[in-house]
């Protein structure tokens, strides 16, 4: 039903940045909500699901958005003090914000980590 929304602000020719925004506020916020506890039990047929929505949604939009893999794994580093990669994910002095990590190549800004730390900034209220 949401993405029944986002196709109408589509068809208002709303820039792709606004489009982006409404769907991290609105579905991404449904689909992620306590993401570390159900996501590790659920099964495929649940996940695939699940991504399906994230494809229809990225479709409509005609921008890359995170699969809810790199969500989950995302916040089970950020949560895990003991993770070799949980130092990757600083906060900034402000303690909202994860500072970026430097990318000077596509491949890297591309790979997990930059996209996670992406995904986590765009979550987080402003």
């Amino acid at each position: 039903q949401r993405l029944y929304h986002l196709r109408r602000l589509r068809d208002f020719k709303l820039p792709s940045q606004v489009l982006k925004t409404f769907y991290t506020c609105t579905i991404e916020s449904v689909l992620t909500g306590s993401i570390t506890s159900w996501f590790g039990n659920s099964t495929m047929q649940d996940r695939r699901a699940l991504q399906r929505v994230v494809r229809s949604a990225e479709s409509t939009i005609y921008t890359e958005l995170p699969n809810l893999q790199d969500i989950y794994s995302a916040r089970k580093i950020m949560k895990d003090l003991k993770h070799p990669n949980n130092g990757l994910f600083s906060l900034l002095r402000s303690g909202k914000r994860f500072s970026s990590l430097k990318a000077n190549t596509e491949r890297m800004r591309r790979s997990f980590f930059p996209q996670a730390i992406r995904s986590s900034n765009q979550e987080t209220p402003r």
